[in-house]
Protein backbone atom coordinates (compact mmCIF):
# COMPACT_ATOMS: atom_id res chain seq x y z
CA UNK A 1 0.00 0.00 0.00
CA UNK A 2 1.07 3.01 -1.29
CA UNK A 3 1.44 5.91 2.09
CA UNK A 4 3.61 8.73 0.34
CA UNK A 5 1.61 11.33 1.03
CA UNK A 6 2.18 14.90 -0.92
CA UNK A 7 1.06 18.48 -1.90
CA UNK A 8 2.01 19.69 -4.78
CA UNK A 9 2.20 23.19 -4.09
CA UNK A 10 0.83 25.95 -6.81
CA UNK A 11 0.50 23.04 -9.56
CA UNK A 12 -1.21 25.40 -12.13
CA UNK A 13 0.96 28.15 -11.44
CA UNK A 14 4.78 26.59 -11.67
CA UNK A 15 3.36 24.44 -15.09
CA UNK A 16 1.89 26.56 -16.76
CA UNK A 17 4.77 29.08 -16.30
CA UNK A 18 6.60 26.41 -18.50
CA UNK A 19 4.91 27.06 -21.57
CA UNK A 20 4.65 23.63 -22.26
CA UNK A 21 5.16 22.78 -26.09
CA UNK A 22 4.69 18.90 -27.23
CA UNK A 23 7.79 17.47 -28.83
CA UNK A 24 10.17 19.48 -26.33
CA UNK A 25 12.47 18.44 -23.32
CA UNK A 26 11.72 19.16 -20.08
CA UNK A 27 13.40 18.58 -16.43
CA UNK A 28 11.63 18.27 -13.16
CA UNK A 29 14.32 18.81 -10.80
CA UNK A 30 12.80 17.52 -7.85
CA UNK A 31 10.11 14.59 -8.63
CA UNK A 32 9.05 13.96 -5.36
CA UNK A 33 5.37 13.25 -4.93
CA UNK A 34 4.87 13.49 -9.21
CA UNK A 35 2.31 16.29 -9.16
CA UNK A 36 4.17 18.54 -11.71
CA UNK A 37 5.97 15.75 -13.81
CA UNK A 38 2.12 14.39 -13.93
CA UNK A 39 0.98 17.95 -15.18
CA UNK A 40 3.85 18.17 -17.46
CA UNK A 41 3.64 14.85 -19.21
CA UNK A 42 -0.15 15.39 -20.13
CA UNK A 43 1.21 18.62 -21.88
CA UNK A 44 3.76 17.26 -23.93
CA UNK A 45 1.93 14.16 -25.03
CA UNK A 46 2.79 12.63 -27.54
CA UNK A 47 6.79 13.27 -28.21
CA UNK A 48 7.65 15.89 -25.35
CA UNK A 49 9.98 14.09 -23.28
CA UNK A 50 10.13 14.86 -19.64
CA UNK A 51 13.62 13.73 -17.19
CA UNK A 52 12.75 13.71 -13.87
CA UNK A 53 15.19 13.67 -10.49
CA UNK A 54 15.34 12.92 -7.53
CA UNK A 55 16.91 11.38 -4.66
CA UNK A 56 14.18 9.72 -2.20
CA UNK A 57 13.50 6.12 -2.61
CA UNK A 58 9.89 6.50 -1.26
CA UNK A 59 9.66 9.36 -3.70
CA UNK A 60 10.76 7.27 -6.66
CA UNK A 61 8.80 4.64 -5.52
CA UNK A 62 5.30 6.04 -5.66
CA UNK A 63 5.87 8.54 -8.20
CA UNK A 64 6.58 5.28 -10.81
CA UNK A 65 3.57 3.59 -9.69
CA UNK A 66 1.74 7.35 -10.12
CA UNK A 67 3.10 8.03 -13.89
CA UNK A 68 3.27 4.48 -14.82
CA UNK A 69 1.50 4.84 -18.22
CA UNK A 70 3.82 7.66 -19.55
CA UNK A 71 6.15 6.34 -21.82
CA UNK A 72 8.04 9.46 -22.44
CA UNK A 73 9.40 10.05 -18.68
CA UNK A 74 13.03 9.31 -17.36
CA UNK A 75 13.46 8.69 -13.78
CA UNK A 76 16.80 9.51 -12.56
CA UNK A 77 17.91 8.51 -8.76
CA UNK A 78 20.52 11.32 -8.41
CA UNK A 79 20.52 14.93 -7.06
CA UNK A 80 19.84 17.65 -9.25
CA UNK A 81 23.16 18.77 -8.68
CA UNK A 82 24.27 15.81 -10.97
CA UNK A 83 21.83 17.74 -14.05
CA UNK A 84 24.80 17.80 -16.36
CA UNK A 85 26.29 14.57 -15.84
CA UNK A 86 23.02 12.76 -16.18
CA UNK A 87 21.81 14.50 -18.84
CA UNK A 88 25.00 13.70 -20.86
CA UNK A 89 24.63 10.02 -20.13
CA UNK A 90 21.36 10.04 -21.49
CA UNK A 91 22.54 11.90 -24.87
CA UNK A 92 20.90 15.39 -23.97
CA UNK A 93 22.71 17.97 -24.80
CA UNK A 94 20.56 21.00 -24.40
CA UNK A 95 17.00 21.36 -22.27
CA UNK A 96 14.33 22.87 -25.06
CA UNK A 97 11.57 23.21 -23.09
CA UNK A 98 12.20 24.07 -19.85
CA UNK A 99 13.23 22.97 -15.99
CA UNK A 100 11.22 23.30 -13.38
CA UNK A 101 13.04 23.36 -9.11
CA UNK A 102 10.52 22.46 -6.25
CA UNK A 103 12.92 23.36 -3.54
CA UNK A 104 10.68 22.33 -0.48
CA UNK A 105 11.01 19.07 1.40
CA UNK A 106 8.09 16.81 0.57
CA UNK A 107 4.89 16.72 3.03
CA UNK A 108 5.96 12.89 3.28
CA UNK A 109 9.20 13.65 4.63
CA UNK A 110 8.58 16.09 6.84
CA UNK A 111 5.46 13.92 8.62
CA UNK A 112 6.96 10.53 8.35
CA UNK A 113 7.91 9.73 11.36
CA UNK A 114 10.73 7.50 11.18
CA UNK A 115 12.64 10.32 8.43
CA UNK A 116 13.77 12.40 11.97
CA UNK A 117 12.56 15.96 10.25
CA UNK A 118 9.87 17.12 12.60
CA UNK A 119 10.35 17.69 16.94
CA UNK A 120 6.51 17.30 16.81
CA UNK A 121 7.12 13.19 16.66
CA UNK A 122 9.80 11.37 18.82
CA UNK A 123 12.57 9.65 16.36
CA UNK A 124 15.92 9.28 15.53
CA UNK A 125 18.20 12.16 14.33
CA UNK A 126 17.78 11.97 10.52
CA UNK A 127 16.91 14.95 8.63
CA UNK A 128 18.54 12.94 5.17
CA UNK A 129 16.57 13.43 2.20
CA UNK A 130 19.07 10.79 0.65
CA UNK A 131 18.42 8.10 2.85
CA UNK A 132 21.31 5.88 1.89
CA UNK A 133 23.58 9.33 2.36
CA UNK A 134 25.99 8.52 5.57
CA UNK A 135 25.92 12.14 7.05
CA UNK A 136 22.98 13.00 8.79
CA UNK A 137 21.28 15.22 11.60
CA UNK A 138 22.89 13.12 14.25
CA UNK A 139 26.09 13.58 13.01
CA UNK A 140 25.79 17.77 12.63
CA UNK A 141 24.35 17.98 16.10
CA UNK A 142 26.86 15.47 17.90
CA UNK A 143 30.29 16.55 16.22
CA UNK A 144 30.07 20.14 15.00
CA UNK A 145 32.01 22.51 17.19
CA UNK A 146 30.35 25.01 19.29
CA UNK A 147 30.94 28.25 16.97
CA UNK A 148 29.91 25.83 13.76
CA UNK A 149 26.56 25.03 15.35
CA UNK A 150 26.12 29.18 16.06
CA UNK A 151 27.13 29.74 12.48
CA UNK A 152 24.53 27.11 10.79
CA UNK A 153 21.87 28.13 13.25
CA UNK A 154 22.64 31.99 12.90
CA UNK A 155 22.56 31.86 8.61
CA UNK A 156 20.58 29.21 7.78
CA UNK A 157 17.84 29.03 10.65
CA UNK A 158 18.05 33.01 11.40
CA UNK A 159 17.94 32.22 15.23
CA UNK A 160 18.58 34.78 17.58
CA UNK A 161 19.02 32.61 20.81
CA UNK A 162 21.72 30.60 18.84
CA UNK A 163 24.81 31.05 20.96
CA UNK A 164 22.81 29.84 23.97
CA UNK A 165 21.20 26.41 22.16
CA UNK A 166 24.97 25.62 21.20
CA UNK A 167 26.26 26.05 23.81
CA UNK A 168 23.20 23.56 25.60
CA UNK A 169 24.17 21.70 23.13
CA UNK A 170 27.97 21.27 23.64
CA UNK A 171 26.93 20.60 27.11
CA UNK A 172 24.69 18.25 26.85
CA UNK A 173 26.37 16.03 24.39
CA UNK A 174 29.70 16.05 26.88
CA UNK A 175 27.33 13.21 29.38
CA UNK A 176 25.57 11.83 25.89
CA UNK A 177 24.66 11.99 22.60
CA UNK A 178 21.83 13.65 21.83
CA UNK A 179 19.98 10.81 19.44
CA UNK A 180 16.55 11.88 18.84
CA UNK A 181 14.75 14.39 17.56
CA UNK A 182 12.57 14.89 21.49
CA UNK A 183 15.86 15.21 23.54
CA UNK A 184 17.04 17.71 20.88
CA UNK A 185 13.60 19.67 20.46
CA UNK A 186 13.72 19.84 24.50
CA UNK A 187 17.21 21.09 24.87
CA UNK A 188 16.44 24.02 22.42
CA UNK A 189 13.49 25.11 24.88
CA UNK A 190 15.38 24.10 27.74
CA UNK A 191 17.84 27.07 26.19
CA UNK A 192 15.74 29.70 24.93
CA UNK A 193 13.49 31.94 26.98
CA UNK A 194 9.68 31.78 26.88
CA UNK A 195 8.17 33.95 24.57
CA UNK A 196 4.96 34.62 22.87
CA UNK A 197 5.15 33.21 19.50
CA UNK A 198 2.84 30.93 17.03
CA UNK A 199 6.69 29.59 15.81
CA UNK A 200 7.79 26.51 18.22
CA UNK A 201 11.41 27.79 20.03
CA UNK A 202 12.88 24.66 17.70
CA UNK A 203 11.61 25.22 14.13
CA UNK A 204 14.79 27.60 12.96
CA UNK A 205 17.43 24.98 14.19
CA UNK A 206 15.64 22.07 12.56
CA UNK A 207 15.08 24.23 9.78
CA UNK A 208 19.01 24.91 9.95
CA UNK A 209 20.26 21.22 10.84
CA UNK A 210 18.23 19.82 7.86
CA UNK A 211 19.90 22.62 5.32
CA UNK A 212 23.17 21.42 6.76
CA UNK A 213 22.85 18.02 6.04
CA UNK A 214 21.76 18.03 2.50
CA UNK A 215 23.48 20.94 1.74
CA UNK A 216 20.73 22.81 0.76
CA UNK A 217 21.81 26.26 -0.22
CA UNK A 218 24.92 25.39 -2.20
CA UNK A 219 23.11 22.84 -4.48
CA UNK A 220 20.91 25.77 -5.06
CA UNK A 221 23.64 28.06 -6.58
CA UNK A 222 25.50 25.26 -8.31
CA UNK A 223 22.59 24.19 -9.88
CA UNK A 224 21.51 27.08 -11.20
CA UNK A 225 24.52 27.85 -13.07
CA UNK A 226 24.26 24.46 -14.09
CA UNK A 227 20.82 24.54 -15.74
CA UNK A 228 21.93 28.37 -17.26
CA UNK A 229 24.43 26.43 -19.23
CA UNK A 230 22.13 23.54 -20.09
CA UNK A 231 18.98 25.56 -20.95
CA UNK A 232 18.31 26.01 -24.95
CA UNK A 233 17.23 29.85 -26.19
CA UNK A 234 13.31 30.11 -25.17
CA UNK A 235 13.79 27.66 -22.98
CA UNK A 236 12.05 28.09 -19.36
CA UNK A 237 13.59 28.10 -15.59
CA UNK A 238 10.51 28.06 -12.42
CA UNK A 239 12.18 27.91 -9.08
CA UNK A 240 9.63 27.30 -6.59
CA UNK A 241 11.24 28.23 -3.04
CA UNK A 242 9.76 27.89 0.50
CA UNK A 243 12.05 30.04 2.97
CA UNK A 244 13.90 33.37 2.64
CA UNK A 245 17.68 31.87 2.26
CA UNK A 246 16.62 30.13 -0.80
CA UNK A 247 14.70 33.04 -2.28
CA UNK A 248 17.22 35.46 -1.73
CA UNK A 249 19.67 32.86 -3.80
CA UNK A 250 17.03 32.82 -6.59
CA UNK A 251 16.55 36.49 -6.76
CA UNK A 252 19.43 37.34 -6.89
CA UNK A 253 21.19 35.12 -9.12
CA UNK A 254 18.27 35.35 -11.62
CA UNK A 255 18.45 39.42 -11.24
CA UNK A 256 22.72 39.25 -11.89
CA UNK A 257 22.51 37.34 -14.76
CA UNK A 258 19.91 39.31 -16.57
CA UNK A 259 21.26 42.54 -16.17
CA UNK A 260 23.16 44.33 -19.31
CA UNK A 261 26.23 44.95 -16.86
CA UNK A 262 27.16 42.44 -14.22
CA UNK A 263 30.99 43.68 -14.68
CA UNK A 264 30.69 47.13 -12.51
CA UNK A 265 33.54 48.17 -15.04
CA UNK A 266 33.98 52.11 -16.32
CA UNK A 267 33.63 50.49 -19.85
CA UNK A 268 31.53 47.04 -20.16
CA UNK A 269 33.16 43.94 -20.99
CA UNK A 270 29.81 41.44 -20.39
CA UNK A 271 28.50 39.68 -23.04
CA UNK A 272 24.56 40.30 -23.22
CA UNK A 273 22.34 38.80 -20.40
CA UNK A 274 21.50 35.10 -21.30
CA UNK A 275 17.85 35.50 -19.55
CA UNK A 276 15.16 37.85 -18.68
CA UNK A 277 12.99 38.15 -16.23
CA UNK A 278 8.96 36.81 -16.99
CA UNK A 279 7.67 37.68 -13.57
CA UNK A 280 9.63 40.87 -11.67
CA UNK A 281 8.11 39.60 -8.44
CA UNK A 282 7.35 35.97 -7.13
CA UNK A 283 4.09 34.27 -8.06
CA UNK A 284 2.57 33.52 -4.67
CA UNK A 285 0.05 30.59 -3.95
CA UNK A 286 -3.79 31.79 -3.85
CA UNK A 287 -5.99 32.15 -0.75
CA UNK A 288 -7.91 28.23 -1.81
CA UNK A 289 -4.68 26.96 -1.81
CA UNK A 290 -3.43 28.30 1.59
CA UNK A 291 -6.41 27.63 3.41
CA UNK A 292 -6.18 23.88 1.72
CA UNK A 293 -2.21 23.45 2.57
CA UNK A 294 -1.30 26.45 4.85
CA UNK A 295 3.04 25.29 4.38
CA UNK A 296 2.03 26.53 0.65
CA UNK A 297 1.81 30.26 2.18
CA UNK A 298 5.36 30.50 2.18
CA UNK A 299 5.97 29.48 -1.23
CA UNK A 300 7.68 32.02 -4.40
CA UNK A 301 7.74 31.34 -7.77
CA UNK A 302 10.41 33.09 -9.64
CA UNK A 303 10.16 32.11 -13.44
CA UNK A 304 12.98 33.16 -16.51
CA UNK A 305 13.56 32.54 -19.82
CA UNK A 306 16.45 31.91 -22.04
CA UNK A 307 17.20 34.77 -24.50
CA UNK A 308 20.67 34.00 -25.40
Amino acid sequence: MDNFKHYTVMLNEAVDSLECVDGKIYVDCTLGGGGHSELILKKIQPHGQLIAFDIDDEAIAHSKERLKNFKNLTIVKSSYTNIKSELHKLGIEKITGGVIIDLGASYHQLTAQYRGFSFSKDAPLDMRFDTQANFSAYDVVNTYKEDELVRIFSEYGEERFSKRIASKIIETRRTKPIRTTKELADIIIQATPRIKSSIHPATRVFQAVRIEVNSELKNVKNVLNDILDLIDVGGIISVISFHSLEDRIVKQFFKRESQKCRCNNLVCTCEPPKIELVNKKPIVAGEIEVKENPPSRSAKLRVVRCVR
